[in-house]
Formats: C-alpha cells, structure tokens, sequence
C-alpha cells in the first residue's frame, strides 16, 4: 500500500510539473495574461488546481472544481472545450466560483480538459482581465498544449505499467525503494537546472546529474550521455517538447536521440526504451 501511495504521488508530481510547462507554453504562444489548471484527484469526481502562471493572487490556488460546476467542471462533464466572454454574467456556465475568479480579476476563460483514453485527467485554462472574444488561435494554442499533456500522461502510464509487469518480490523492495529515491532526485536535479542561472554552477549541477545517472558496474555503457538525458526525462513522463525546452535542445534532436537509444536498446515504445535502460543500469 505504501509504494502504490508513494507513486501515486510521483505521479500527481510529474503530472503538476507537464501542467506547468503546458501553461508556460500557452501563454508564450497566445499572450494571455493568466493561465491557470490541474488535474483530477484521484478516487474524487473534481479537478484541483494546482499550477498558476500570470496571477496576482492565490485565490484560485488549490480551488476544487467539480464536474459541472463553472466552466472547468463544464469542460469535464463534456471533455471538450469551452469558454465565455465574460465569466461573472455568463449564463452558459453554473457561478459557485464567482468569489475567487472576481478576486483574480479575469473576466473571459477558456478551458481545454487533457483527456486520455476517453477519461478527464485534468483542465488548462487560459484567461483574459477583459471581457473580449478569445479567438481560434487561442483556443488553438491551448487545445495544442492540452494534447502535450495528454501524450505525457500516456507515456508515463505506459512506462508505470511496465515497470508493475516487472515488479520484484518483498526481498528487493529496499533496493527498489533506494532506486526510486534515486531517480526522483535525478529528475528534480534536471528540472531546477535550467533556472540556474550562474554558468559555471549549472554545469556543475549537470554533471552531479550525469553521475547519478551513470551506468552502475551491470550497466552495457552504450547509450551517449544526451541519450541518456533524454531517456532520464522520458522516464518521469515528459513530452519530446518538453525535453527538448528542458535540456535546449531542438525538438528534432530530441526525437533523434530518442530513436537512436531505442534502437541501441532493442526497444520499439518510449516506455520499453525506458524500462530496458533501467535493466541495463543506464538510469537510476
């Protein structure tokens, strides 16, 4: 019970950070001024927001939307998108959220719901302090980075299945807690190192991450290291955009040594690829 509750939370973890960098996307791509959303809690029919980009207040933080209740939980009922011009007089939406949308002063939303395997998982939005039309390159842009996230969730269940097909008995769960541990600072090491912004101590950083990554004595020691770091952000569910904005990289490079690690490794899905660096030692 307590390793499915630890993944549980790796994985609202790796699910809160695509979130973020979707909003961070839609709002570099549309020049909205707030963007907002997150994902379904588990065993609970609502979503709980949980990433902001562009308020001026938490009033929105932590809010739990229910299905059918404003336009979020609109958006789920119907798993497609919705917005209004003009949330506080809308008469397309129910108004339980009134209180924090006024606080945050927005005025016309969007909501895209990220749905995989026809199931909600989770709600972008995009907001407007106006009340003005959104447009369909808005609703574009943020439909596109709704489906990153989609594609990331996709993956990273596939890779957890994998890995539960594969599960040791109780004589290794010290060692496999010790790994998880392991790949959980890997990854939160890759992800603070782009906000750092003194040259010297980040490469300093990239390197510890390289070492945590390294083969360990079992490992065959084939892939290159940029393979390795793309492999290392696949495995927490990352989106090839993602790792590529991750690591500076072209998306096209990504995909390139993505292909490149499958192939070494005899693998033909991101997830097996995944699974089979890990059984070669090639990531923590």
């Amino acid at each position: 019970m307590g390793d499915r509750r630890g993944e549980q939370v790796t994985a609202n973890v790796a699910g809160a950070v695509e979130i973020g960098s979707a909003l961070a996307r839609l709002r570099r791509a549309t020049g909205l001024p707030v963007a907002f959303g997150g994902l379904v809690e588990s065993g609970r029919p609502q979503i709980r927001i949980s990433e902001l980009s562009g308020t001026t207040t938490a009033a929105l933080h932590s809010l739990a939307v229910s299905s059918g209740n404003g336009l979020g939980g609109k958006a789920v009922a119907l798993a497609r998108p919705c917005a209004v011009m003009d949330y506080p007089s809308s008469r397309q939406i129910t108004h339980e959220y009134d209180v924090p949308v006024a606080a945050e002063g927005i005025r016309s939303v969007l909501a895209v719901p990220v749905v995989v395997r026809r199931r909600v998982r989770g709600v972008l939005y995009g907001a407007l302090r106006s009340a003005q039309p959104l447009g369909d390159r808005t609703l574009g842009a943020a439909v596109a980075a709704a489906r990153d996230v989609e594609q990331a969730l996709v993956v990273r269940d596939e890779a957890r299945g994998l890995l539960a097909a594969g599960r040791p008995g109780p004589a290794d769960a010290a060692r496999v807690t010790g790994w998880e541990q392991v790949r959980e600072a890997h990854a939160a090491l890759l992800a603070l190192a782009p906000r750092i912004t003194d040259a010297q101590l980040r490469t300093e950083l990239l390197a510890a991450c390289g070492l945590l990554a390294a083969p360990r004595p079992d490992g065959d020691g084939s892939l290159a290291p940029r393979e390795v770091d793309v492999l290392s952000w696949v495995a927490a569910g990352a989106t090839n955009a993602t790792v590529a904005e991750r690591l500076g990289l072209r998306p096209e490079t990504v995909k390139s040594y993505l292909r490149s690690a499958m192939r070494k490794l005899g693998a033909h899905t991101r997830g097996e690829a995944v699974t089979a660096a890990r059984r070669a030692g090639l990531l923590p």
